[in-house]
């Protein structure tokens, strides 16, 4: 799998090139959570939110589909003491309904083949007021021409399901029946948008 294979050099992607972005993305990430939240990340790739958010919130529990992200992320987060780290599929988790007050689900949802699906598990293991946090890369420039990143990395094996711009984000969680959703543009060498997803179930 691809990203078992990339997962001893994507710090450096992390780190150096695209370090602006990321930098941004992580304060603004942790500004969404509190101290009583339970957590569950999704796609935590080599830990690059889970270690700033475990430092915010109560509980954080890690998942990747990947176990060598895991290994790494497991690596990068030694010093967090309140992090579960476990492989999981997101469309196919294995937690409880309404199991976790916010549910992190960053730079994944462009790689799967059935995003709903993704979104529906996101939404059943989030409990009802809770908020799905959704930040995912800009893969079309505002052209409609794929990204200089989205081309290099696709010849390397990585498979995008969808390229977004931000107003193509948007459109995907409308259609997705989510109205509401609040978004974040983050500029940088590869740009990212951050949606935040308030969760209302019927009661």
């Amino acid at each position: 799998m691809f990203w078992d294979r990339v997962a001893g050099v994507y710090d450096i992607f992390v780190k150096r090139i695209n370090r602006k972005t990321h930098k941004t993305l992580i304060q603004k990430t942790v500004r969404l959570f509190t101290s009583r939240d339970e957590v569950l990340e999704c796609a935590c790739g080599t830990g690059m939110l889970s270690a700033p958010v475990a430092g915010v919130c109560k509980h954080l529990t890690a998942t990747d589909f990947s176990e060598n992200m895991l290994k790494r992320a497991r690596k990068n987060c030694r010093g967090s003491n309140n992090i579960s780290f476990m492989q999981a599929d997101i469309i196919n988790l294995p937690f409880d309904d309404s199991s976790f007050d916010k549910v992190v689900a960053a730079n994944v949802i462009h790689l799967l083949d059935e995003p709903m699906k993704a979104l529906g598990e996101l939404r059943r293991v989030c409990r009802n007021g809770g908020q799905l946090i959704i930040p995912t890369y800009m893969n079309r420039t505002k052209g409609g021409k794929t990204s200089r990143f989205a081309k290099t990395v696709g010849r390397a094996g990585a498979d995008f399901k969808r390229q977004f711009t931000l107003e193509s984000y948007k459109k995907f969680f409308a259609d997705a029946g989510y109205q509401k959703a609040e978004y974040t543009f983050i500029n940088g060498k590869i740009p990212c948008a951050l949606a935040v997803i308030t969760i209302e179930k019927e009661v």
